[in-house]
């Protein structure tokens, strides 16, 4: 079982960046997932969750109004999409599933299986 995340790169502020993250194994429905980002010497920050059948989703004060999360259960992919991307948002971005106890909204340890990662990159 994988996470395969894509969509990053190098792109200039103020511009939209959508990402991609896509799981290999079953019952992708029935999972939260999320999206993690790790800026160069900072730790990891959660920025956004969404419920298995994507009714419900949660994210920090701090990342709502720029940055949706979103789903297809029929493609077992989860989605960020970032508008009007600024340098701060320069990171490693991951995506990662929830163990299947979790409830929502979950919590950072809730999630133990992660992506390898997707570097963006925003110039100013």
């Amino acid at each position: 079982v994988q996470l395969q995340a894509s969509g990053g790169g190098l792109v200039q502020a103020g511009n939209r960046l959508r990402l991609s993250c896509m799981y290999s194994g079953r019952t992708f429905s029935r999972m939260i997932m999320g999206w993690f980002r790790q800026a160069p010497g900072k730790e990891r920050e959660f920025v956004a969750a969404i419920s298995g059948s994507g009714d419900r989703i949660y994210g920090t004060d701090s990342m709502k109004g720029r940055f949706t999360i979103s789903r297809d259960n029929a493609k077992n992919t989860v989605d960020l999409q970032i508008n009007n991307l600024n340098p701060e948002d320069t990171a490693v971005y991951y995506c990662a599933k929830a163990h299947s106890d979790s409830r929502f909204p979950p919590i950072v340890p809730d999630f133990l299986r992660w992506g390898q990662g997707t570097q963006v990159t925003v110039s100013s």
